[in-house]
């Protein structure tokens, strides 16, 4: 396997850390415990249910403006670097919020989730040129496979480090968080060297400019009505895995609000990662060689059993079991969405339509977890805020159906892009 291709995957292996320490596992508890102390269980979930909405909200604003300066300049690289600094700064500042400083540590989750995201927009864009066709389907898995493995791993120290501070001299388990937050900072750091060392990004002949890039953007943004099939899929991907993601944020939060304990919810998580590093890549495998389309349809299958299931659930081995479910499926759904949709758009302009692509995926976090915050303050009951995304599967299912890559390719082609 090329060095560059090792590379470009190693920054999963890199910025996994963020979405599983912090994302989806310390934040939550430690926002609820510590960061907002004193508020009630509910008021707590808004919170964090509306702070990730307005993160992903401001992604959706930028994104396809910021690719399509980046397609302009060649300059990927550059803006992967800035949204990826900005995001290790913010999650290192979160070890020195003070307990009851809910509205800092909501700013600087926001701030390092605009610089996990953004930088993903550009990092995702860089495999169109790592890779053919044939071999997509396996190179965004292992990317997706490394990740998991990566946040694996940290998350497992950290989770030791929450359980025994004092095998580590740590005060308490408190402490023991924000020293994982500064953790997660320093791994994202050095894994993500590899990715500003070896991958390349070929440079345009044409010297661009900012002002090219906003127009590039318009002028696709009118095309892209005409590209039936790409527009679908975006639309059918905004759905999906909008459920996929408020699961991801969410799952943690809503564990602790039917009573379960946090430390048994935090080993759930860790065996997600675990599962989703050898299925992830199985799972690629499988779309490389027989059908992406089917294989994205048999997770969004899994993940609506997965919801059903979790609106019901009343034991923690169950919670278990739906954990193992979501590591069957979780990287698998994620790395061919992305490899489905590359084979779709043209290499030149990747970043603008990856800009598009993630404009899509988070716009639809900004739906998922405001359906989830609203439907909990109104119905004072998680179990019915947890079944309220089952739509956004079922309608997602739908309109992939209606996609095919063959008439995307030549779609694209009559437009000339």
């Amino acid at each position: 396997m090329k060095k560059d291709t090792i590379s470009w995957a190693m920054y999963d292996f890199a910025n996994s850390a963020f979405a599983t320490t912090v994302m989806a596992g310390f934040f939550p508890i430690f926002f609820k415990e510590y960061y907002s102390y004193g508020s009630d269980v509910t008021t707590s979930t808004a919170q964090l249910g509306f702070a990730n909405s307005i993160a992903s909200l401001l992604i959706v604003l930028f994104a396809p403006l910021l690719g399509a300066i980046a397609d302009s300049l060649s300059n990927k690289k550059k803006f992967l670097f800035f949204f990826t600094y900005l995001g290790i700064l913010m999650t290192a500042s979160l070890s020195f919020v003070q307990k009851g400083d809910w509205e800092i540590a909501i700013f600087l989750y926001m701030m390092g989730s605009i610089g996990f995201s953004g930088a993903n927009s550009f990092y995702d864009s860089l495999m169109v040129f790592l890779s053919d066709e044939k071999r997509r389907d396996f190179v965004s898995g292992l990317g997706f496979g490394l990740g998991y493995l990566g946040g694996g791993i940290l998350f497992s120290l950290n989770i030791f480090m929450y359980q025994k501070p004092e095998f580590f001299g740590i005060a308490d388990s408190a402490e023991a968080i924000k020293i994982s937050f500064i953790s997660v900072a320093l791994w994202w750091t050095v894994f993500s060297i590899p990715i500003f060392l070896f991958v390349n990004e070929p440079k345009k002949e044409e010297k661009g400019s900012i002002l090219k890039g906003y127009r590039n953007l318009i002028s696709t943004f009118k095309k892209i009505k005409h590209l039936k099939m790409i527009f679908t899929f975006l639309v059918a991907y905004w759905f999906y895995i909008d459920g996929v993601d408020t699961i991801i944020r969410m799952a943690v939060d809503y564990g602790m609000s039917i009573g379960f304990n946090s430390s048994d919810l935090i080993l759930a998580l860790l065996l997600i990662q675990f599962i989703g590093f050898p299925a992830t890549i199985v799972f690629a495998k499988f779309g490389e060689k027989w059908n992406s389309k089917v294989a994205i349809l048999l997770a969004i299958g899994v993940y609506f059993i997965i919801t059903l299931w979790a609106s019901f659930m009343s034991s923690i081995s169950e919670f278990y079991a739906i954990a193992i479910l979501i590591g069957l499926v979780q990287g698998g759904i994620q790395a061919l969405s992305r490899s489905y949709y590359s084979k779709m758009i043209p290499s030149e302009n990747s970043a603008e339509f990856f800009g598009f692509y993630n404009m899509m995926g988070k716009f639809a976090t900004v739906l998922g977890p405001i359906l989830i915050s609203l439907t909990a303050l109104i119905t004072k009951d998680s179990r019915v805020s947890m079944a309220s995304i089952l739509i956004l599967f079922l309608i997602g299912a739908v309109l992939l159906l209606r996609v095919d890559e063959k008439i995307a390719k030549e779609e694209v082609k009559a437009l000339g892009i």
